[in-house]
């Protein structure tokens, strides 16, 4: 028989790794993709894009609710139910909208899979009790979701530009630790909004675990390391983090260093989409994000260029800075004997 703690960490993993973790994905293939697509279409000047970008990030709440379900492992007509109730979600739950997406496509999920096959019209009452359960509760509480998170939101965005040297400490080694833990940064800084001063503290800490474990394991991964941890995910190093939890330190002093640096110094601000701030240098998508958010701003008149000084920060935050920080760390830990030769070895 399950012990409680065992029944605690088996739907924590269920709820906040896999259904987190594909809600990303969701909102990757939809409304990242989507803003990426826009943008291009813009600096080229091609409509269409712009217009095929736009299809792309209104499909975000369906993307994500689908998403879950998939990672629940939902019977067909759950899943394909979740569409709507993702939509509804979304729209309602405002600007904490991805949240709203969240808790109550679960709750759909599992009230849908409580009848699911259960009946001999299957086909009408797996999608009605689905629908009507994730639609109904939106309009209940996908509301009061989407301000809850909106203000917290608005409180981490306010705390930074008010103290942004310590909040650009702990936004950034929170969210880079959030991106290295198997659970989804990208989704947390969306669901909160996390742009502005504290996106870019964001971006600083995700990179800084990203670039870093790409760096000091270079000795034992080579190029194929370098790739898959620099511009794929530095999730890669969970088993040997676990192994020794040690090797997690340079990169995340790293991150404690150029946090600050990139609100203080820099002022290097996420203003693209919330999304793009909790992706770090995966596919360069947070540093396309920052560079949406100039263009953006100088579509709206608050910019009226992007400077040299602008690329300076940003190619300093996100790559050279954590490259040179995490090594220097490492070097010290290694003459510690804290880490050793083949602690940080992939499987690739």
């Amino acid at each position: 028989m399950s012990s409680g703690k065992e029944i605690v960490r088996r739907y924590a993993k269920r709820y906040l790794i896999d259904a987190m973790g594909a809600m990303a994905q969701g909102l990757f293939a939809s409304l990242l993709v989507g803003t990426i697509i826009s943008t291009i279409g813009t600096q080229c000047g091609l409509p269409l894009l712009v217009e095929i970008g736009g299809y792309a990030k209104a499909m975000a709440g369906p993307a994500m609710a689908v998403a879950i379900g998939y990672a629940l492992k939902a019977s067909p007509l759950v899943l394909f139910s979740l569409a709507a109730v993702g939509h509804v979600a979304n729209t309602l739950g405002g600007r904490g909208g991805p949240l709203a997406v969240l808790i109550l496509a679960i709750i759909a999920h599992e009230v849908g899979m409580l009848v699911s096959k259960k009946t001999k019209i299957d086909i009408l009452v797996t999608p009605v009790v689905t629908l009507l359960t994730g639609a109904l509760l939106s309009y209940l509480i996908a509301p009061a979701i989407g301000q809850a998170a909106a203000w917290l939101g608005d409180l981490i965005r306010w705390g930074t530009t008010q103290q942004p040297l310590l909040m650009g400490i702990l936004v950034s080694v929170l969210v880079g630790i959030a991106l290295t833990l198997p659970i989804s940064s990208a989704a947390i800084c969306e669901a909160l909004g996390l742009v502005g001063l504290a996106g870019g503290a964001a971006v600083a800490g995700c990179c800084a675990q990203m670039v870093g474990f790409a760096i000091i394991s270079f000795r034992e991964n080579r190029w194929g390391g370098l790739v898959a941890q620099g511009l794929g995910t530095s999730m890669l190093q969970v088993p040997n983090i676990v192994r020794n939890p040690r090797i997690w330190l340079a990169p995340t002093l790293a991150s404690a260093i150029t946090g600050p640096l990139a609100t203080c110094v820099f002022h290097l601000e996420m203003n693209g989409a919330a999304i793009s701030s909790g992706m770090g240098t995966c596919g360069l998508v947070g540093q396309i994000g920052v560079y949406t958010g100039w263009v953006q701003e100088i579509a709206d008149g608050t910019r009226s260029a992007i400077t040299a000084m602008d690329w300076i920060g940003l190619v300093l935050i996100c790559f050279i800075l954590p490259a040179l920080l995490s090594l220097l760390f490492d070097r010290l830990f290694r003459r510690l004997g804290w880490v050793k030769d083949g602690d940080m070895a992939l499987n690739l």
